[in-house]
């Protein structure tokens, strides 16, 4: 499997700097409060903002820039994670090995700190001291990042993308709508990783963002494969929640279209296609490229 670089750094930056951010709040319900700590610290891989993080550097973006993207999609993708567990959607009493936050709080509670945690994630946005560039304003940059995360997050990503979801449990579904499906409840988010981080760089240019915005939609779907793949595969210590839980929700899955060798095969093709689009860019994105491989070779 790719190691890669630099992940433990910048997972520790991006905790760092979310546990910064949820100190600086006035606490006005500290219950709440408590509640929007254990959704966004008790845990997580934090690929997002590893995904962030790793094309702003190819790309000579300023890490202090980088700080904002990453933190707003962590919060976005903490605050899915607290209301996709609710008994209202999947229904799950374990995440990343601990109690739901519904199971650890209650229900009443788990909705508002999902809600004030994707609040937080455009204070984040809208309030950060980005770098200024001789070719637009920070505020321009700002306006930007905020319109790629709202797409990226709302009906025209991953909101949209849970509500197929839902819409498809008990029913058989065909591949096209699957891959419509998870590139809106997965891929958004993780392209926007992709996006947002090259809009804070200075030397990107439009065609390269076309081939990265390519990247990010393969890898995208690559890894919402491998998710169904490890779903039957993996145990619930490797998982940190019930093994076969796509399954036993009668979700349409990659491998229940394509059979387990056929969802590997379809993974493996869409990470070739990910390192054709990289090959094409001017940048050193060797990191890009393990981030990739590890993504398929992932068992959690």
């Amino acid at each position: 499997m790719a190691t890669l670089t630099s992940y433990a750094d910048y997972q520790q930056r991006i905790n760092d700097f979310l546990t910064a951010k949820l100190d600086q709040l006035a606490i006005n319900d500290p219950t709440l409060l408590d509640a929007m700590r254990y959704g966004l610290l008790i845990g997580g891989k934090r690929m997002r903002p590893y995904l962030s993080y790793i094309t702003g550097e190819a790309l000579s973006a300023a890490m202090h820039d980088i700080d904002a993207v990453a933190g707003a999609l962590e919060c976005i993708h903490a605050y899915s994670l607290l209301h996709d567990d609710l008994p209202a959607m999947d229904d799950d009493d374990l995440r990343r090995g601990k109690p739901t936050c519904h199971k650890a709080f209650d229900e009443a509670t788990a909705i508002l700190a999902g809600d004030a945690l994707q609040t937080l994630a455009f204070d984040i946005l809208a309030n950060h001291d980005f770098s200024s560039t001789k070719d637009k304003s920070a505020f321009a940059i700002q306006v930007k990042l905020v319109q790629q995360l709202v797409k990226a997050s709302g009906y025209q990503g991953m909101c949209g993308g849970q509500a197929l979801d839902l819409a498809a449990t008990g029913k058989v579904i065909s591949l096209e709508e699957l891959e419509t499906l998870h590139s809106l409840k997965t891929g958004a988010l993780l392209e926007a990783s992709v996006m947002m981080a090259a809009e804070c760089s200075t030397v990107a240019t439009s065609r390269d963002k076309v081939q990265l915005a390519h990247y990010a939609k393969l890898v995208g779907l690559a890894y919402q494969v491998r998710d169904d793949i490890i779903d039957i595969t993996s145990t619930e210590e490797e998982l940190g929640k019930p093994a076969g839980s796509d399954l036993a929700a009668d979700k349409s899955t990659y491998p229940a279209l394509l059979g387990l060798s056929g969802a590997q095969e379809k993974a493996d093709n869409l990470y070739q296609q990910a390192l054709q689009a990289l090959a094409t860019l001017p940048y050193n994105t060797q990191n890009l490229s393990d981030f990739a491989t590890f993504i398929i070779n992932r068992k959690h």
